[in-house]
């Protein structure tokens, strides 16, 4: 099944992959809606592996989940080197970074332009109320 066979939106797509992604303790999750800046997809989601360990076993588990969903990534790259990995889920497009490469890539300054979507059983810092 394809993804425009679900009955998923690409914004509840890209939410769902982030909340799977925080399943397996990804840190500081983005959801960027692209689409008015891009012409390929609609949604990056984007989060950050503690190890490359990690990092493999994020990518992993949100192909993994996703397919249970009825979505099967169109193509993947770098999930084996755990020091980044893209997913390409059609309208939204999941990346996975270690911190050196997040910083390197910028993709959250590349597309600043961008809307941000908040994910769904995260806290940021900003909104964390401290005791």
């Amino acid at each position: 099944m394809t993804f425009e066979e679900t009955t998923l939106s690409t914004h509840d797509m890209a939410k769902t992959i982030a909340g799977y992604a925080l399943e397996k303790k990804a840190l500081n999750p983005v959801i960027l809606f692209v689409e008015p800046l891009l012409a390929y997809c609609s949604h990056f989601v984007i989060v950050t592996a503690s190890n490359s360990r990690q990092a493999r076993a994020i990518a992993n588990h949100v192909s993994v989940r996703m397919k249970e969903e009825g979505v099967a990534p169109l193509s993947s790259e770098g999930t084996q080197n755990g020091k980044w990995a893209l997913i390409d889920f059609g309208d939204v497009v999941f990346h996975v970074f270690d911190a050196e490469m997040r910083g390197f890539y910028d993709l959250d300054g590349l597309w600043a332009d961008a809307e941000r979507i908040d994910v769904p059983g995260h806290v940021t810092r900003e909104q964390a109320v401290f005791v």
